[in-house]
């Protein structure tokens, strides 16, 4: 695979990826419509009774379209309309893509998302990727987002009239082997989520975030019914009122403050706000939730060895085979990795230290080794930077 493209996608003939190019977009359409398809056959889509209530084409495309100017404008319409082709009957978003044509949604990716709005003002705000931790990376540290600032991120979207949020990641997962996504990302992709990579419940994380849904459901009918009225409560605070013509109310009470706390007063009643915090309050009177305050019990793993016989272990022998002489070359120049590797299970390329003019770093060992593994065409493997 090549970054999420099988291997004999670069040898199709004039091929250029992702971008105004028609052999790739007759490749993209015909996999875009397959994928349909077969979503279609099984009645997955929101239209069909189904469990899918939106679809994507392309991935955080915008900085690449804009360095290839008017070849990368012109693909990102290309896709936004072939994919509206499709007839899938929910609606169709880009995430980071601020040129998204109508009827598509521009969406945001990213760790707070309250700033982001879309380029019509009849679109709704959606959140495609709220970001719970983040990836690791070989030789670095292990991410971790305090539920406190995931909660609050969520609660002042919503605030500002966010009509949707997905987590990235809820549940955290494995790539077995070398299906690692990205440079030097681990084959643990557990993301600090509020589902481990195991499918154990991470506290608090869970739980609180458990609590936070449960309130906002709480306050839905006069969410849905009109956009806030904003109040200043104080220097760093605000109140955000959904109301009805039903007489529904809902308020969100934020504090903006990262080190104070801070008492307001809303409706003649007085409400302590802790630094960086929302209170949500369903009825405009009884605050249920705040993002600072955790109430679940705090959950910690610990590994440990085992001495259990139930367990069944397994071991092989990597095959080393290309490390030997006969199958090996010397060459002077720059290699294409992929060239040299398609057809083959595994190969790997030795750079042996040569000089290129004058030492910059004389006396200093230098070495570099890189390895290529080639997976099968029938691998589908993908990466997330």
């Amino acid at each position: 695979m090549t970054r999420g493209f099988p291997v004999w996608l670069k040898y199709v003939p004039r091929i250029s990826f992702r971008t105004d190019n028609e052999p790739f977009k007759r490749a993209m359409q015909g996999f875009t419509e397959r994928i349909v398809e077969l979503m279609k056959s099984e009645n997955l889509y929101e239209s069909q009774g189904g469990p899918i209530i939106l679809s994507q084409i392309e991935n955080e495309y915008g900085r690449q379209g804009q360095l290839l100017g008017a070849e990368g404008h012109n693909y990102m319409t290309w896709a936004a309309k072939m994919a509206i082709a499709t007839e899938t009957g929910v609606p169709w978003v880009m995430c980071k893509e601020d040129d998204a044509p109508d009827p598509v949604i521009n969406t945001c990716n990213g760790f707070y998302c309250d700033s982001f709005a879309p380029n019509k003002p009849y679109k709704p705000l959606i959140w495609t990727e709220a970001w719970s931790g983040w990836f690791t990376e070989f030789g670095g540290p292990m991410h971790h987002r305090p539920v406190q600032d995931l909660a609050f991120a969520v609660a002042r979207f919503i605030q500002k009239g966010g009509s949707f949020v997905n987590y990235y990641m809820y549940h955290g997962g494995t790539n077995f082997g070398r299906t690692a996504g990205g440079p030097f990302v681990t084959t643990s992709y557990d993301y600090d989520a509020p589902i481990d990579e195991y499918g154990l419940i991470r506290e608090p994380k869970y739980g609180h975030l458990k609590e936070l849904h449960r309130a906002i459901k709480m306050c839905e009918k006069a969410l849905v019914s009109t956009d806030p009225v904003v109040t200043s409560l104080g220097n760093k605070q605000q109140a955000h009122v959904y109301s009805s013509e039903s007489g529904d109310c809902s308020a969100f009470l934020a504090n903006y403050d990262t080190e104070s706390a801070a008492r307001v007063l809303f409706n003649n009643v007085h409400y302590n706000l802790p630094p960086w915090s929302i209170s949500i309050l369903p009825d405009c009177r009884n605050a249920v939730f705040n993002t600072a305050k955790v109430g679940v019990q705090t959950s910690q793993m610990e590994m440990l060895p085992t001495s259990t016989p139930n367990f069944q272990w397994q071991s092989y022998l990597e095959d080393l085979s290309s490390l030997d002489d006969s199958s090996t070359f010397t060459t002077q120049g720059l290699l294409e990795q992929i060239n040299k590797c398609v057809g083959k299970a595994r190969c790997a390329v030795t750079i042996s230290n040569s000089n290129f003019g004058k030492d910059p770093c004389p006396n200093v060992l230098k070495r570099l080794t890189v390895e290529a593994v080639c997976a099968p065409e029938t691998s589908i493997t993908g990466w997330k930077p």
